[in-house]
């Protein structure tokens, strides 16, 4: 009976976690793109294009699925969760069309590289990477939906790989460039980490794996941005 107990408190405890998760991505997001979306109002900055709007409109309502996802596990709801599935799926390759179309028009059209002294042709593998590596652990995690301790971690990587470009818009992490935007990502990845030792007294494969996914493309795209293989790709995309 107190064997029982101990497990039955541990997933709950691992339910209510996952939760958390969700609410410090929506609120790094929130804080993040405050000033140029969600309170732009009040900050007075530039309009947005109707493809900017899109693409907040999508990128938030992932992150708010996500939350919602995993509220759904934590109580219980694991049928609607199921069925609100589908639907991720189809948002999260909206995601990717948008994510990427808004990367390579940003460039496209002459907006200057949100990192100073970064070119705009270099910074481009920033949030292309951003996509691959979503891409990669979604398409995981969707397909370990049956496996549920593996699912939910893809599916939690999957959307922290995205708050680097929220974590980035922050003025002092803006001055400071890649390792400090990648770094304070990273922490929600040691976050997991930790838990799984924890709970677990070990880390999950999928944990592992899918944390070095997002480590290893961090290094990886600032090393190929300034090469001329990169910069005759990156200036293809962007001419047509």
């Amino acid at each position: 009976m107190t064997t029982n107990l101990s497990v039955a408190g541990t997933r709950q405890g691992t339910r209510r976690f996952y939760v958390g998760m969700a609410i410090a991505v929506l609120i790094t997001v929130f804080l993040g793109f405050s000033r140029t979306y969600f309170l732009k109002g009040y900050y007075g900055t530039p309009e947005l294009s109707l493809l900017l709007h899109i693409h907040g409109l999508v990128f938030t309502s992932w992150v708010l699925l996500f939350l919602a996802q995993t509220t759904l596990v934590a109580t219980g709801r694991t049928d609607l969760h199921r069925k609100l599935g589908v639907g991720g799926a189809v948002l999260g390759a909206l995601l990717l069309i948008v994510g990427t179309t808004v990367a390579i028009l940003r460039v496209k059209g002459g907006r200057p590289s949100p990192i100073p002294g970064v070119p705009p042709l270099s910074f481009l593998a920033v949030p292309l990477f951003d996509m691959v590596v979503f891409a990669i652990l979604i398409s995981a995690g969707l397909a370990q939906r049956h496996r549920p301790e593996t699912h939910k971690r893809l599916m939690t990587l999957a959307t922290i790989a995205l708050t680097s470009a929220p974590i980035a818009r922050f003025a002092a992490v803006r001055q400071v460039g890649p390792p400090a935007f990648f770094g304070l990502t990273d922490l929600f990845i040691v976050a997991m980490l930790v838990y799984d030792l924890a709970t677990r007294r070990r880390v999950h494969p999928a944990t592992i794996w899918g944390g070095l996914v997002i480590v290893a493309s961090q290094p990886l795209r600032l090393m190929i941005s300034g090469t001329p293989a990169w910069l005759a790709f990156a200036g293809w995309l962007t001419s047509w």
